[in-house]
Formats: structure tokens, sequence, C-alpha cells
């Protein structure tokens, strides 16, 4: 009797082990099967890698472009200068995610981000600059150097190419400060470029997902660069942000070009494809990484259908007139944008984060 009684009880308690087992199981992250390693190898080596790269060549480009216009200020050299920045620009929206590693705050040195991409600019530093013959393109100003700066320098507000051109006649500074700012871009951009060339193995090799890891400093800047895009780039142009009464479509980026719409559209696509891991090869993605996980699947099915809603929102968007101009006049079709995208958030952020056990490190300070 006994000894059925210690054989039924041994029996039950298995059974009860099994259960709490299988319901763990059930409520978190399946076995760890997916490789981590492989998924930032593919990112390393075929997204980071590339995007800093082409930048590198395209801000090269742009010092190029602005020392032969220095030379020689015609409406000629002042529109290729023009098309170098816009394609630097474009470049840009495509490294812009990679905030960290190379690419982030060391001492006094702000992330990349802010050191060439911080916008709306100071136009008043800027012209300080330029009528005092003086700059440090290594202090606190960072409204006043980087891309946007030297896009206002290029394209000035509302002027034609005859007012851009005799901004710089008899103005050796204005030409001179142009000329360092480009070189200041271009050489920060390359440092970081020479630098993944080392750092991309032990970013590979630090797979973990705790804080620190490779893994929560690419999830964490992939939902940051979303969040720049959606309360930045159209939330704050729109009045969107807390404070703020009305709108203001001049703290766009790029406003003084009016290509405000062409970068805000590379930077979804950016933003899109690191999701899905889109590159000149096939490789691991966040996409791949959810699909693992319990809940994974319906996670990347909501995701999706709110992508092509945000796409369709994108398109209904005309290309012309400027995105400032649409914002003073017909408003509608970017407010629409940027609801679809206040929809998107859950999914990249609140719910990605959850089902893959990363936390999320920085605060966007909308309260989504």
């Amino acid at each position: 009797m006994k000894t059925n009684f210690l054989h039924n009880f041994i029996v039950f308690s298995m059974l009860i082990v099994m259960g709490f087992a299988c319901d763990s199981n059930e409520s978190g992250k399946d076995e760890e099967t997916f490789d981590r390693a492989a998924m930032l190898e593919h990112y390393a080596s075929n997204i980071i890698k590339p995007a800093y790269t082409t930048l590198a060549e395209k801000t090269l480009a742009l010092q190029s472009a602005t020392a032969v216009f220095r030379s020689s200020s015609n409406d000629v050299n002042l529109a290729a200068l023009q098309k170098a920045w816009k394609d630097a620009a474009l470049a840009w929206q495509k490294a812009n995610g990679f905030n960290f590693g190379p690419a982030g705050e060391e001492g006094l040195r702000k992330g990349l981000v802010e050191e060439v991409g911080t916008f709306p600019v100071s136009t008043a530093k800027i012209e300080n600059s330029v009528s005092n013959g003086q700059w440090n393109l290594a202090d606190f100003n960072r409204d006043a150097r980087g891309l946007l700066a030297i896009e206002y320098l290029l394209f000035g507000e509302n002027k034609t190419s005859i007012e851009i051109l005799n901004s710089f006649t008899g103005v050796s500074k204005r030409a001179e400060f142009l000329d360092a700012l480009a070189k200041d871009v271009h050489q920060r951009v390359t440092e970081i470029n020479e630098a993944w060339k080392t750092y991309a193995t032990e970013f590979t090799k630090n797979a973990g997902t705790d804080v620190g890891s490779s893994t929560s400093m690419l999830y964490n800047e992939f939902v940051r660069s979303f969040e720049a895009l959606k309360n930045f780039k159209v939330g704050v142009p729109l009045g969107k942000r807390v404070g703020q009464t009305k709108s203001e479509p001049q703290l766009a980026e790029a406003y003084y070009s009016g290509e405000s719409l062409s970068l805000l559209r590379a930077h979804f696509n950016a933003v899109e494809n690191l999701w899905y891991g889109h590159a000149s090869v096939p490789g691991a993605s966040f996409r791949a990484y959810l699909e693992t996980v319990v809940g994974g699947k319906e996670l990347i099915a909501s995701t999706e259908t709110q992508l092509a809603a945000v796409r369709q929102a994108f398109e209904a968007v005309p290309a012309i007139p400027s995105m400032a101009e649409q914002i003073k006049n017909s408003p509608a079709k970017l407010e629409a944008l940027h609801t679809e995208l206040q929809k998107l958030t859950r999914f990249f952020k609140s719910d990605m984060s959850s089902l893959l056990g990363i936390a999320i490190t920085f605060s966007s300070g909308d309260g989504d």
C-alpha cells in the first residue's frame, strides 16, 4: 500500500512540474533556436557597413563639389553642389538608424545623428559665424553645423539661384565656412565608416538581448529612428508635439531646399528595410526573429498590415508642393500619414520589445 501511495505521489508531482513547464513555455518565448549572431552579421555586413560606405562616398562628393564652387561660384557649380547635397542627405537617411558603437556618444561628442543631422538649424548662429569669420565645429552649437547647416547656405529661404550666388559674392568667409562644414561632415562619416570595418566583429559576437548587447543597441536605435521620423519629421511641423499650439512648417527637416518629403520617404524606407532585413543579399532580420517566438507570427501580421497602411498614406501625399506648403495650405493628407505612423508605434515598440524580451532604453517623451 505504501508502495502504491509513493508511486502515485511521484506521478502526481511529475505531472505538476510538467504542467508548470508547459505553462511557462506557452506564456513566454520558445526555446532559443534563433541565431542572433547570424542576424547581427547580416545587418553589419549587408546593411550597416554599406550604408556608411555609401554615405562616405556621397559626403566626399559633397566636399569636392564645395571646393569647386568655392573656386568658381557660378550657377552651374551651384546646381552641381545642390545636387551633391541632396545625394548626401538621401544617403544619410539610410545610416541615421545606427547611432551606436563608433557613431555613438563619446566624451563631449554626441552621436552622429546630432553632430551631422540636427534640425532645425539656427540661422542666427550660422550667420553670426559668417559675419565674425570664426567658428568651432567641436562646440555645443550642433544646430549650426552638419548637413542641414550646409543646406541653409546652399538654398536660403525662398531665394533664387542669383540671390544665393550674390550671398557668396564678396563674402569670402561664407564660402570658407561652407567648405569647413562639408569637410567636417565628411571627416566624421569617414571615421565611423573606417571604424565599422573592425567594430563589426565585436558587434556580431555581442549577441545577447540584455542592455548593452548589440541586439539591444540595434533594436533601440531602430525604434528611436522610427520615433524621430514620426515625432520630429512629421509631428513637429504639423504642431502635434506637447506644448505646440499651431503648425510650424519651418521646423521640418530640409525646409530650405524643399526636399522634406523625399528625405522623409527615404527615411521610412530605411526603417522598413531594417525591420525586414532587406539588402542586396538575403539574411536574418527582426521579422525572422519574431517568427521564432510565441505570438510573433500574429505580431508580424499586424505589423505588415499597418506598414501597408503607412505606405498607402505616403502615396496619398503629393510630391509637390513642398511639405511646408502642404502644411500651410492643405495638411489633411500629412495629418493622415501622422495618424498611421502613430498606429505603427505599438507594434515596433511595446509589442516587439515584449515578445523579444529587449528593454526600451530611451524615452521618446510622447507617452506611446
